[in-house]
């Protein structure tokens, strides 16, 4: 059951900074405190909260056997990222009022509390901040941020091998997530869920024309489509610098802050992937009768292949129409969306036309 704790004192007072789960205890690296000293190069703190003494406790500084300062210990920074990976936790990107941005690869041994600084090659980001991160298993994916070099938004995947340490930027199908920065994206099964975020209405450079998306948009890292959530009804507002979990395969949202409307946001919202249609993954699709599993869908083998486009629903056609759920990005195309009740395949409700998001 998830349920509120009391207000507990004795934890760092930030935002932007990034925070891990490891087993009952969660890391918190840096972040953003106004008052704070951020032109001073230093260390990044990190605070250690135990979920189960319900007690916060802040590391005493690394000093390495070579000096105090060392530069394999990332300097106080916010808008970066942290994920787990086996036993290290990697921290990356995030800015500071000095050195600016940030595209070093940091990483944190959860047993010794030191750090040290992979040697990384391949197609290496640039440096940014207010990106997501996330970790499938020996790979961080890397989305989106505020570029510094080109200063623009990015909507860019990079993804980081841990057993090779090698970066690549991947070549992503499909109708791509707006550029943005300060979103979240989370993982569920091989597909990861981005939601909110800042983003200029006029494209990648700022305008000062902010927006803020409230759609979901999914990245499958088996096909390396990106795909459109399904249309509900109920719709959080669009927010950034939130935070997003996953519990039971449902992804929670929670807080954030949308400057168009100059409102901090306290709220708790649900998304369920459900089982059918774009919600589901390869292995849940193939292991039922009925189903097959084309361009990162689930659909109804047979039913699908009689659905054609006739604005403003997707309807039962002749001849059939092979293939018409596999333009997911496009707006006059048919998707077909499909449940799975009662042990057998149902059709959904029409089908889904894919749109920007």
């Amino acid at each position: 059951m998830l349920r509120w704790a009391v207000h507990l004192e004795g934890g760092p007072r930030r935002v932007n900074h990034a925070a891990v789960a490891v087993g009952h205890k969660i890391y918190s690296f840096g972040g953003y405190c106004s008052g704070e000293d951020y032109e001073t190069l230093r260390q990044i703190d990190v605070h250690v909260f135990n979920a189960v003494s319900l007690r916060w406790m802040k590391l005493p500084p690394y000093h390495s056997e070579r000096r105090a300062h060392s530069p394999e210990v990332p300097y106080m920074r916010y808008g970066h990222t942290a994920v787990l990976v086996d036993d290290a936790i990697y921290v990356w990107g995030g800015r500071n009022d000095t050195e600016g941005a940030c595209n070093v690869l940091y990483a944190f041994d959860i047993s010794s509390h030191s750090w040290t600084t992979p040697r990384v090659g391949g197609v290496i980001p640039g440096a940014r901040d207010g990106h997501s991160a996330c970790a499938l298993g020996k790979s961080m994916f890397i989305f989106g941020g505020y570029e510094q070099l080109a200063d623009c938004f990015s909507n860019d995947i990079h993804k980081l091998d841990a057993t090779m340490m090698a970066w690549s930027l991947i070549n992503a199908k499909g109708n791509p997530a707006r550029w943005r920065d300060f979103h979240s994206a989370t993982v569920i099964g091989s597909r990861m869920y981005v939601f909110g975020g800042r983003a200029d209405r006029f494209g990648p450079f700022h305008s000062n024309n902010e927006i803020y998306c409230n759609r979901i948009k999914v990245f499958d890292t088996e096909t390396n489509h990106w795909l459109d959530s399904p249309t509900t009804q109920l719709l959080p507002e669009g927010r950034r610098s939130h935070s997003a979990f996953t519990h039971n395969g449902q992804l929670y949202i929670f807080g954030g802050y949308n400057a168009r409307l100059d409102r901090h946001f306290n709220d708790l919202w649900k998304y369920s992937p459900g089982e059918g249609g774009r919600g589901a993954n390869r292995q849940m699709c193939v292991r039922k009768e009925g189903t097959m599993w084309e361009g990162g869908v689930c659909c109804c083998s047979a039913f699908c292949l009689l659905l054609v486009w006739k604005k403003p629903l997707c309807v039962l056609g002749e001849p059939p129409v092979a293939g018409a759920w596999l333009h997911a990005g496009a707006t006059d195309v048919c998707v077909c969306v499909c449940v799975w009740v009662g042990g057998r395949c149902e059709r959904g409700a029409g089908g889904v036309c894919g749109g920007g998001g």
